[in-house]
């Protein structure tokens, strides 16, 4: 539909400003404008201005500026033509038709309009008859108030299937059967569709009455609980959110708009002063629907019910999402109590307690991660690696590429994580100066002679050889890491027979021994010496210590690092962004790592090092000399 700027230019020439504006917010007349607490942000102090001559807003503190269609898009959350056929009706002008079928369209839209504020009529006025006390007696066990009654227009269907025809008889009975308020089957007179029902009108955008909920008073067998609408020319359940043309203002004031599992949740939370709050109609969320809530705010929260099927309605939400996420555009989930909607949850710990749920609402990432991860049992290596698949299925969903490294690589990080805990290690307490050292000690000769043997040659073994020798010689070291070092040498072929013997060792040291084991002919040492303190005669024992702890740390995270720096690479075919981001951080890690191992030598070297003498102390030493 092509709209001139003449045309447009004559609709906002026609329509006042402030009478629009006024209808959401109070403005306060200042001269010839108006001016109010601005509601696109929350502030005390009034900055938000409305000049009706000039013909548009402007707030001073968050900068929102717009004319009266910007304001119907922004604060009311229409979509451009949605706000200019409201200010076209507003205005008494006709929005040009492109051809003659979509006026026609567009004609039969409208009338059907009519039968819907004509059914919402009959049914307020139903509720307030002697017949409707049944409904009215429901309303109070609920404990709504009655401006929320008014305010979502509940009604009552009397349990008659001509009762609404009747009271509509000014329409034609095809008009009552097409706006789905009368059903006709085969060659049968049709009938009303909602009988002996609560009823609720379902808005669009603009406010209009499209369609209705009802639910029953009293639980009969093979009767549904609630019962809407069906599709029509004005409704489709999944291009429409109840209560959006409510909770779109507000959320505008509270950056938030929270999503709940059915209508009677949506107006508890209301009645409880959350105002920001929607609901799919019958269905779970859709593509749509999760768009439309996009305009309105980046983070939408879903809080569906804690039982398992309101769980499942989030996952199925997720699920739809993935595919559509792009950068800023996403979903929080609350995860109610189990047992518990909204409505319970309110009236059981009150409103502060939802509130704190919503403050603290999980990413859609980490609600992702649980679900799939308590999904089924993870008992066996098998388990666990279709734990793995089902993560990574997950995120192939994803299009778009960079989200979906994203995703994948911290899933990923979160499943080893999980797989691969570390395991818990006695902690190394250096002791102190005058305490227990290791006494001469002797190996028995079979596992000297293994020791000597054993093969720690090569410039990589030079870490693996220091601290196989270490820990002869501090044998607590060697107890209070065996279980890493165990498992290091269960891996490293080359050098883990020496570690292995190194342990032997340790555990089998005779403290009335002659000879310390470092001292034992034969045994291997590092080529250069200086890198490994710690095997130096004359140093601290408790800095040597402290030096072989760290050099056993070294040398269990070596091969990890290795092989983690093996994978990255690997990726570089399916995965090159992510794979790249990896191999930059293991490099750094690597860097690191090398940085470590320099810093023992120059910690030696720094505790070797002679204090100057402080002057007054070179002074007495000079003194003294020429004395003598």
């Amino acid at each position: 539909m092509a709209l001139s700027p003449q045309w447009l230019d004559e609709l906002r020439a026609r329509v006042t400003l402030s009478s629009v504006i006024m209808r959401t917010t109070k403005l306060q007349r200042a001269g010839r404008e108006w001016k109010a607490c601005c509601p696109f942000h929350n502030e005390n102090t009034p900055s938000f201005t409305v000049s009706d001559e000039k013909g548009f807003y402007h707030c001073f503190g968050c900068g929102a500026h717009g004319d009266v269609i910007r304001w119907m898009t922004d604060q009311r959350g229409l979509q451009f033509m949605d706000a200019v056929k409201e200010l076209a009706q507003q205005a008494g002008m006709d929005v040009p038709a492109p051809d003659p079928v979509a006026a026609q369209r567009a004609e039969k839209r409208a009338s059907l309009v009519d039968v819907m504020d004509a059914s919402q009529a009959f049914f307020m006025e139903q509720l307030r008859a002697p017949e409707g006390k049944r409904a009215q007696d429901y309303l109070k066990s609920r404990g709504f108030s009655g401006r929320t009654i008014r305010e979502f227009g509940f009604g009552y269907a009397p349990d008659s299937k001509v009762a609404l025809k009747g009271a509509l008889a000014q329409f034609d009975e095809a008009m009552l059967v097409e706006s789905g308020m009368q059903i006709s089957v085969d060659d049968k007179a049709p009938y009303d569709r909602f009988r002996d029902r609560l009823m609720l009108p379902i808005h669009d955008q603009r406010g209009r009455v499209i369609a209705f909920g009802g639910r029953i008073l009293e639980a009969r067998d093979g009767v549904a609980k609630y019962l809407n609408s069906p599709d029509t020319p004005l409704f489709d359940k999944g291009r429409t959110l109840y209560n959006l043309h409510r909770a779109g203002p507000a959320s505008r004031q509270s950056d938030r708009m929270v999503v709940v599992e059915g209508y009677m949740d949506v107006i508890a939370l209301a009645d409880a002063g959350i105002a920001d709050a929607v609901a799919p109609l019958g269905t779970a969320l859709t593509e749509n629907q999760i768009e439309m809530l996009w305009r309105m705010v980046d983070r939408p929260i879903l809080c569906f019910d804690g039982d398992n099927a309101g769980q499942r309605a989030a996952m199925r939400a997720i699920s739809r999402a993935l595919p559509m996420l792009r950068p800023g555009k996403s979903l929080a989930i609350v995860r109610l109590p189990a047992g518990l909607d909204p409505d319970d949850l309110l009236k059981q710990r009150g409103r502060a307690a939802l509130d704190t749920l919503l403050d603290n609402a999980a990413s859609l990432i980490e609600t992702l991660w649980l679900f799939e991860r308590d999904a089924a049992p993870l008992e066996t290596p098998e388990d666990k690696a279709g734990l793995k698949q089902r993560l990574i299925e997950q995120t192939e969903a994803i299009e778009h590429p960079d989200i979906k490294s994203l995703y994948r690589r911290e899933l990923l990080e979160k499943f080893s994580a999980f797989a691969y805990p570390p395991r818990e290690q006695r902690p190394f307490t250096p002791r102190s100066a005058g305490s227990w050292r290791p006494a001469p000690a002797k190996l028995s000769p079979e596992t000297a002679s293994r020791l000597r043997n054993a093969s720690l040659g090569g410039a990589r073994g030079e870490l693996a050889a220091a601290v196989a020798i270490g820990l002869t010689m501090f044998p607590d070291v060697a107890l209070a890491h065996a279980e890493a070092l165990a498992r290091y040498a269960a891996d490293d072929p080359r050098y883990g027979q020496a570690i292995d013997f190194a342990l032997d060792a340790a555990e089998t040291l005779d403290p009335s021994g002659e000879m310390p084991i470092s001292r034992l002919t034969g045994l291997p040492a590092p080529p250069d010496k200086t890198r490994f303190a710690f095997l130096q005669e004359g140093y601290d024992p408790d800095c040597a210590r402290e030096d072989l702890a760290e050099a056993v740390s070294l040398l269990v995270e070596r091969p990890a690092l290795e092989a983690a720096l093996q994978a990255a690479t690997a990726r570089f075919e399916t995965d090159p962004e992510a794979a790249f981001a990896e191999q930059q951080r293991l490099l750094k890690l690597k860097l690191e790592f090398e940085g470590r191992l320099g810093q023992m030598a120059s910690r030696r070297a720094a505790r070797a090092a002679p204090q100057d003498p402080t002057p007054p102390q070179a002074e007495r030493q000079a003194e003294e000399q020429q004395m003598d």
